[in-house]
């Protein structure tokens, strides 16, 4: 979008994890403000005066934001309004260095431990589960000595499937039908 830039490029203006985002990964996605595509935040973030993230504005959560988090396209929505108050919370630059640590687990899930069909699997848990439980998903994996990629992925997919199932949520898109 004309006139619009970002200067972090791991968390979107509206609360999208684009470090963790399978689009990006795979360069199909340059991140807000990068890309050719209109998006109604980014212009109304312009037309707000250029805010970094939405949760600074004083209307935020506006009416854009009812129906996040009920369906997702090709990264997970399900989080956004709770890493917006995250962010809000304990301030960007924290936020940004716990997702930087995020973003390196997952680098090495998709290097030691994808099997060419765990791409979106890992980026859902990674962007799903708080960096403490993925820590420990790797710290597993990495005192498994499992010889062969299949087996990582097989024994990773499992060790995120538990975790999620302990927070009560499931590893897959919630498509809308």
């Amino acid at each position: 979008m004309k006139g619009f830039s970002r200067k972090n490029l791991l968390f979107s203006l509206c609360g999208l994890n684009c470090g963790l985002c399978t689009m990006r990964l795979g360069g199909h996605c340059g991140g807000c403000g990068n890309g050719n595509q209109s998006c109604k935040i980014a212009r109304c973030s312009l037309e707000h005066g250029g805010m970094e993230y939405c949760c600074e504005c004083p209307q935020y959560p506006c009416e854009k934001y009812e129906k996040i988090g009920e369906y997702d396209s090709f990264i997970t929505a399900r989080r956004q309004k709770a890493d917006m108050e995250k962010l809000r919370d304990i301030g960007a630059e924290r936020y940004n260095a716990e997702q930087g640590e995020k973003v390196q687990l997952l680098e090495y899930l998709l290097s030691s431990c994808n099997d060419g069909r765990r791409k979106t699997l890992f980026c859902l848990a990674v962007n799903l589960l708080e960096l403490s439980d993925v820590q420990s998903v790797v710290d597993q994996l990495m005192a498994s000595d499992l010889p062969t990629v299949k087996e990582r992925a097989v024994y990773a997919a499992s060790l995120f499937q538990k975790a999620a199932d302990e927070k009560g949520f499931s590893l897959k898109l919630n498509r809308k039908k």
